[in-house]
Formats: C-alpha cells, sequence, structure tokens
C-alpha cells in the first residue's frame, strides 16, 4: 500500500500539468487545416481549396452583402421593398463553411486534415515529459448539398445557413397588406316616395399575408435568388350587400304620399302601379315614418277605438262586411291602429277625409292586397 500511495502522489503534478497544457494559447484548430475540395461552392461563392476558416471569412465578405440588399414585390402597380437588416438576416459563415468542408469529403474530393499537434509543458525544468494527443477532427454533419449538372467532378453546391425573423418579416407583410387592401362597399338603398335610390356594390381586394411573409422569407436567405422578381396576388373581396340581395330583402315596398294622395307600390325595387288615396284629416294624420306590414285580413272586422269621434260605437266590434263597418273588403294593418283599407266613400279619395287610415277604391284595395305580404315595408311621408 505504501508503494501505491507513493506512485500516484509521484504523477498527480504530471496529470494536472497536462491538463492545463491541453488547449494552449495559438494552437490551430480543426477549421485552420481542414481543406475544402476542389468545385465546391456556396451561396455562388467558390471556396475550392480554401480551410474552413477561410472560407468562412470569403462567405462573409461576399455573401453578407447580398443578403442584406431589399426584396422588392409587387403588388398591382405598387412596388414594396424589405432589406435584410430590417428583416434581421443573419449568415453563419462559420456553419456554412463547414458544410462544405463536410459535403467534398463525403464526396472524397477534400484531403485529409493533417494531425493537430498540441505540446505540453514538462513538470520540471530538470526532466522535461514531451507529450502528444492523438489527432482529433471535428464530427460529421449532414448537411443538404447537391451536385452540379454534369456529372462527378462537376462540383457540389452547397446552402448557406442563413435565418431570418419571421415577426419581422410578418409585420412588414401585414404592413403591406394594410395599405393595399381596401374594403368592399356594400350596395346600399335610400326609399324615397317615388322611387328608389340604390347605390351599388364595389368588390374590395387585399393580399395574403402570411403566404407573402413566406415567399419573402425564402429569398432573403437564398444569396442566389432574384430579389425583384416576387409578384404577390390581390384577392378579391365581396361586398357583404349586393345589389341583388337588396332586391330579395326588399321585394316589396309600398310608399304613400300624403301630400300627392298616391300610394306607390315598387316590386324589386321597381316602379309597378300608382293608386288614388285618401289620408288622415287634420288633428287625425296618417302618421308619418317608415314601417312595415304588421297583419292582413280579408273583410275586416273593425275595433271602434275609444276616441269621442268614434260616438255611440266606441269600444265596440263590427263584423267584417257589415254595412256600418267602414273597413270595406281588405285590410293591411300597418302601426297603432293604422292601415290600408277599401272604402265605400269614393269621394273621400284625393282628400284629408279618414282618422288616420288610408283608403282606397274597394277596387284598387282588391288588386293591392295580393301583392303586398306580411312584413313589406310601407314609407308614409
Amino acid at each position: 500500500m505504501t508503494g501505491a500511495r507513493t506512485f500516484w502522489a509521484a504523477i498527480a503534478p504530471l496529470t494536472l500539468t497536462l491538463a492545463l497544457a491541453a488547449a494552449p494559447a495559438g494552437a490551430q484548430t480543426a477549421d485552420d487545416t481542414s481543406i475544402i475540395g476542389p468545385g465546391t461552392t456556396a451561396g455562388g461563392v467558390d471556396l475550392s481549396n480554401l480551410t474552413i476558416t477561410a472560407a468562412a471569412g470569403k462567405l462573409d465578405q461576399e455573401v453578407t452583402p447580398r443578403l442584406l440588399a431589399p426584396v422588392t414585390v409587387r403588388v398591382g402597380h405598387r412596388r414594396f421593398q424589405v432589406d435584410g437588416t430590417r428583416a434581421k438576416v443573419r449568415l453563419d459563415a462559420l456553419r456554412t463553411a463547414r458544410r462544405a468542408y463536410y459535403a467534398s469529403r463525403d464526396a472524397g474530393t477534400a484531403p485529409p486534415p493533417p494531425p493537430v499537434v498540441v505540446p505540453v509543458a514538462p513538470t520540471t525544468p530538470a526532466t522535461p515529459t514531451p507529450a502528444t494527443t492523438t489527432p482529433t477532427t471535428t464530427p460529421t454533419t449532414t448537411a443538404p448539398t447537391r451536385r452540379a449538372a454534369g456529372g462527378a467532378g462537376a462540383g457540389l453546391q452547397v446552402p448557406v445557413a442563413a435565418t431570418y425573423s419571421r415577426p419581422a418579416v410578418r409585420a412588414w407583410a401585414n404592413e403591406v397588406s394594410g395599405s393595399v387592401t381596401r374594403r368592399p362597399r356594400s350596395a346600399t338603398l335610400r326609399i324615397g316616395v317615388t322611387r328608389m335610390r340604390v347605390h351599388t356594390a364595389k368588390r374590395g381586394f387585399t393580399i395574403d399575408a402570411s403566404r407573402l411573409a413566406g415567399r419573402v422569407g425564402k429569398v432573403l436567405i437564398d444569396p442566389l435568388a432574384r430579389r425583384d422578381a416576387l409578384r404577390q396576388p390581390l384577392v378579391g373581396l365581396d361586398p357583404p350587400v349586393t345589389v341583388r340581395s337588396l332586391r330579395r330583402a326588399n321585394s316589396t315596398i309600398v310608399t304613400v304620399d300624403r301630400g300627392g294622395f298616391r300610394l306607390r307600390l315598387f316590386k324589386n325595387l321597381r316602379l309597378v302601379k300608382s293608386y288614388g288615396i285618401a289620408v288622415g284629416m287634420a288633428g287625425l294624420d296618417t302618421p308619418a315614418g317608415l314601417y312595415r306590414i304588421t297583419s292582413r285580413q280579408v273583410d275586416p272586422a273593425w275595433h271602434v277605438p275609444l276616441s269621442d269621434w268614434a260616438g255611440s260605437l266606441a269600444g265596440q266590434v263590427i263584423p267584417g262586411g257589415a254595412p256600418d263597418n267602414p273597413l270595406k273588403a281588405r285590410w293591411l294593418g300597418i302601426v297603432n291602429g293604422v292601415g290600408i283599407h277599401g272604402t265605400a266613400e269614393d269621394w273621400s279619395i284625393g282628400t284629408r277625409a279618414s282618422h288616420g287610415c288610408i283608403r282606397m277604391h274597394v277596387s284598387d284595395v282588391i288588386d293591392l292586397y295580393p301583392r303586398v305580404p306580411l312584413g313589406a315595408r310601407v314609407l308614409i311621408h
């Protein structure tokens, strides 16, 4: 046991000295001695017969400016640009050079690297102990490569190791989208007493910002790609409301011109017929506004309102068709007991004679009735 302790005590200082001297300053690395094979390019730069370190420097000098150059995109008649600085493009030149070396080595064109000799300091000045390390090489990595057309020896083309900021490019693409997008304009309808005023719809357009960002990103990290050839198509946007949908939603409109004593019927926004009418007398005016037909009846009963003008009939219900029922033939209810109905007092048409309702000749209201569905819009003006 005493001999063993003496042995380990003797070699411990030597072991520590070897560990400290394993990587002395100024020692060469595999990147400084490994030579890329002939006919190898990366990003259009010839790296033939260069060490990895020298190749990295050449790539940084020649490829980086190309990656920082702006990419131009045409959208319609407009042009937009984004450069590598905004996109935060980064070239890993050393990684690219190593790719080139490994690719040429795997293809059999790169010479084997020489051994890397690392000197080791002696333990004492009196008894120097030279030591050498086992030759080392960088582990092989797999990188996508392709051989140029022409068969063996025609050369290897190695893609560069470059990245960009996806959020930065997406933000730029969203700015482009906001600049070119035009929102669609819906068709609108203005109901007039004598005519319908329709403002036609207009389609809008935009771009697919996600697709634009992806396409630009590929060009930004490819030093061989054309940077002025991208065209981004416009995507059409349909308006929510079209003239056709307006016509469907307003297939029947009735307008009442109190001053002109005319009722007009519009179908699909076009005037199809006009009738003479009577409207409410002073103090019992036919109410102005935009309404809808809320009820429809044939030979309607008359629910006499509790009003002074109703006299002894106030609060009663007069059956339909009865001689003392003023609601003749048909009823199209509008609002608060006001509606369109036939009258036996043909002389009153063209005057202010009713108690608020819209009177028509019996033949006219019979003609109008089937043309006006429940829910049809009514403008009283």
